[in-house]
């Protein structure tokens, strides 16, 4: 199987640097915007449709859902930062061998979650002190989310094998098709047969599926050298090593830190429905909003991963300033238009006078904080794409748990606050910027990446011999 390039994977080895990007973030920008759409569209139609416990209930439940997708985003990570170097390499049998392992890996673990989250749903909610008159409609939304937990997983895992080799048109494609079959099932359930939290539940799992099977197929008839081919799926351990080296501490940073955030929706919980309505409107925008950046950051990764694979160091640090700036430029004007419309935004989900007063507090009291996960972002998917996840993992865990976790329990002593508890995702941010920061300046990835380059020259010139 050659390792030719054709118009759907992208060499980001060569060309201008900011157009690499951004023709690589536009796409998974916009894939990424339809994808938050399944649980939004999800909010809108309980909260305009059904009542706002539904729509606290909805919103109350996506930190443990993003518990799980964080885990897999993070493992996908890990993924395709061996597919990419080896696809920078021109490695096709590397590839290969890293698809199928991919693939097979996701099926496994698919499945093993899915065991759990729908028996451990109900001890979850109850950790969040998730009030009586959510309860229900919480667990009905959140079992039948974890049985089709598989379908999302395949498509997030598949979809990061394309982004690997550069192509992150086609998952928007199929992202932009499943988020409008998700939007007409939601009201058919709701409108037509009145089924309620239950019917926008079973909207996003057949969409999730969907999704997950237009993946696949595009993956196996594929003529390049990510080509997947199920009759040859199989765990290659060596592989399967240097996925988990790379995506596990990525995967654990981000189920943790979700983890975490079951305990924030705690403290919110406390100040009643219209808060944790108002709460989870805030929520929904604000994974509007980190979208440029969290896909900025995935190009760059990609980017840093595919010259790494070529060896040139000097074009992946330019790719990292670069990467910085756009996300910051764009995230800017997004805190701009989010301040100016977020009333006429926060009443899509509801009319009710209460929750868009909370939702109002939020977002004009954390927004303006957003410039400063550029920072942590991007450098934490730059250390990443050259192969350093252990760092940004404890930089991120110990600011988005350890830190978090302690000024909200410290504080909650002392002030009985919404806008404290709300203050502590800023607080996280910005110590993990700044020591993201100081670790990518210092750290000696750079010479780690020179002395594997010479380990796998003497294992060649070895075997040449």
């Amino acid at each position: 199987m050659g390792a030719s390039r054709t118009k759907q994977s992208r060499d980001m080895t060569q060309g201008v640097i900011w157009k690499q990007l951004v023709a690589f973030a536009l796409p998974l920008m916009l894939g990424n915007l339809f994808q938050q759409m399944y649980n939004t569209v999800d909010s809108i139609v309980v909260g305009r449709f059904v009542s706002t416990e539904a729509l606290a209930a909805v919103g109350s439940t996506s930190s443990i859902t993003n518990m799980l997708v964080g885990f897999f985003m993070g493992l996908s990570v890990g993924a395709g930062v061996v597919i990419s170097q080896r696809f920078g390499a021109k490695d096709d049998e590397g590839v290969h061998r890293a698809v199928h392992t991919t693939v097979a890996m996701t099926i496994i673990i698919g499945l093993l979650f899915t065991v759990i989250g729908v028996t451990m749903a109900p001890l979850m909610l109850r950790l969040m002190k998730t009030p009586a008159d959510v309860f229900p409609e919480a667990k009905t939304y959140l079992q039948i989310y974890f049985a089709g937990i598989l379908g999302l997983v395949l498509y997030n895992m598949g979809s990061g094998i394309l982004r690997a080799v550069g192509d992150s048109r086609r998952p928007l494609y199929f992202l932009v098709f499943c988020s409008v079959v998700n939007t007409v099932l939601d009201l058919v359930f709701v409108l037509v047969f009145r089924m309620g939290v239950e019917g926008v539940a079973y909207a996003t799992v057949l969409a999730q599926f969907l999704s997950a099977g237009l993946i696949l197929l595009v993956l196996s008839r594929s003529e390049e050298n990510y080509r997947f081919i199920p009759q040859k799926l199989r765990i290659y351990p060596p592989v399967l090593k240097s996925i988990f080296s790379i995506g596990l501490p990525s995967a654990l940073q981000r189920a943790l830190t979700a983890f975490s955030n079951v305990f924030v929706q705690g403290y919110i919980n406390d100040f009643g429905a219209d808060c944790m309505a108002g709460w989870g409107c805030y929520h929904r925008l604000d994974q509007f909003i980190l979208l440029p950046m969290q896909s900025v950051t995935m190009g760059g990764t990609t980017f840093v991963g595919q010259n790494i694979g070529a060896r040139n160091l000097k074009r992946a640090e330019k790719g990292v300033s670069t990467a910085i700036w756009l996300s910051i430029g764009v995230t800017l004007v997004l805190i701009g238009l989010l301040n100016i419309f977020c009333t006429p935004v926060l009443r899509i989900f509801s009319e009710k006078p209460g929750v868009l007063e909370y939702g109002r507090l939020f977002i004009r009291m954390i927004s303006p904080f957003y410039v400063i996960c550029c920072l942590n972002q991007v450098y934490a998917g730059a250390l990443r794409g050259a192969g350093d996840s252990k760092a940004p993992m404890a930089m991120m865990l110990f600011s988005f748990v350890f830190f978090r976790q302690i000024y909200l329990y410290v504080g909650s002593l002392f002030i009985h606050d919404v806008r404290f508890v709300g203050l502590g995702y800023p607080m996280g941010w910005l110590v993990c910027s700044v020591l993201q920061y100081l670790y990518y300046k210092k750290s000696h990835w750079r010479e780690h990446c020179e002395m594997q380059w010479k380990q796998e020259d003497a294992a060649k010139q070895q075997s040449a011999a």
